[in-house]
Parts: structure tokens; C-alpha cells; sequence
């Protein structure tokens, strides 16, 4: 059976997919390459390739422009519903097979049903990115665009974190999956606020509305 420690460090991983796709892949290709801290399973040892970590790379840079880009930041959302789900499951699936500094042994839950670390990866990353998508137009939409580089920044920077906390202390994960959710709440209680305001000043017939 999978255990606790390897289902957080690859929920961490596919969770960071969710942000972004290429940050965790790179991750575990770099940290697999030049160090000791993980050691990638046989079926995973390509992300360590220069030319795959090369393209990852690439990919990474295009992404980090045009999610900091209001409009451009939602067509990106858009394409990487795909793109993020699908890392995601790749990510889960490597990361919680490895072994690394908290994880000796990986266990024999992959070398059966191997279709289920990727769904499950899947799964988290999807719903990861969907909070991210919905989020993105409330921040967009209150802060004239401002907000988006600087939320995008933020979710660059948790995306680094979360990828090398799953690694070396899983426990962590949870409250990164509860800082989350709460910030997903938040932004969608303002968006609500905001929404019952307008609808408040067009009732009462304000000015200019």
C-alpha cells in the first residue's frame, strides 16, 4: 500500500503542477540530477535528461511571461487546463515512486495498478488549477490588472516551495493545501461581496451606474 508520507510528497508535487506545470518536473529532473536527495524510479529517470530539462526550462520562461499578463494570464489558464492536469500526474506519480530523504522505500503499490498515481495526480492538479483559474479574474477585475504579475509572482514562488518541501518534508504539504483553500475562499467571498455591491448600486439607481 502507498503510505502517508509518499501519498503527501506526491500530492505536494501535483499540487504545485496546478500553479505550474513545468516547476515541479524541473524540480525532480534537477534535484535527481545533482544531488542526493532524490533518486528518480527507472520509469521516471528521462526528466534528469539535459534536453528534456532544457525544453522544461523553456517552457517555464514562456510561462512565466504570459501568466503575469492580464487577458493573456486567461487564455493561458485555458490552455494549461490540459497541460497543468497532465504534469500533474506525471509528478505524482514520479514523486511519490521516489526515493528520497524521507522515503526509503517507496513500497510495491507502483509496481501495481500503475494508472493510479497518475489519476490521483491528475485529480489534485486539476483541482489545484481550477481554484488558480477562478481566482485569477477576481484579483484581475479588483486591482485593474496590477494584481496579476504580482499574484502570478506568488504563485511562482509557492509552486518552488511546495515542489521542495514534498521532497524533503512532506508533513509541510498540509498546510500548504489549507493555506490554499482558504485563500480560494477568500477571493471568492469578495467576488461575491463585489457582485452584491454592484447589484445594490444599479437597484438604488446610482450615478454612473
Amino acid at each position: 500500500m502507498l503510505g502517508g508520507v509518499e501519498f503527501l510528497t506526491g500530492a505536494g508535487l501535483a499540487a504545485s503542477a496546478g500553479l505550474n506545470a513545468y516547476i515541479p518536473l524541473l524540480a525532480l529532473g534537477l534535484l535527481g540530477r545533482f544531488t542526493n536527495v532524490i533518486t528518480l524510479p527507472a520509469g521516471s529517470q528521462w526528466l534528469e535528461n539535459g534536453w528534456v530539462l532544457a525544453i522544461l526550462t523553456g517552457l517555464l520562461a514562456v510561462e512565466f511571461v504570459a501568466d503575469k499578463i492580464p487577458v493573456v494570464d486567461h487564455v493561458n489558464d485555458v490552455v494549461q487546463t490540459v497541460v497543468r492536469p497532465t504534469a500533474g500526474g506525471l509528478a505524482f506519480g514520479a514523486g511519490a515512486s521516489s526515493e528520497t530523504v524521507t522515503v526509503s522505500d517507496p513500497g510495491s503499490f507502483f509496481s501495481t495498478n500503475q494508472w493510479v498515481p497518475v489519476a490521483i495526480g491528475v485529480l489534485i492538479s486539476l483541482g489545484v488549477h481550477g481554484m488558480k483559474a477562478a481566482a485569477r479574474p477576481v484579483v484581475n477585475m479588483t486591482t485593474a490588472g496590477v494584481g496579476a504579475p504580482v499574484v502570478s509572482t506568488a504563485e511562482d514562488v509557492t509552486s518552488v516551495v511546495l515542489s521542495v518541501v514534498a521532497i524533503i518534508v512532506p508533513f509541510l504539504v498540509l498546510f500548504f493545501f489549507l493555506a490554499m483553500i482558504w485563500f480560494f475562499v477568500a477571493m471568492m467571498r469578495r467576488r461575491k461581496r463585489r457582485k452584491q455591491e454592484k447589484e445594490w448600486l444599479r437597484a438604488t439607481g446610482y450615478p454612473g451606474r
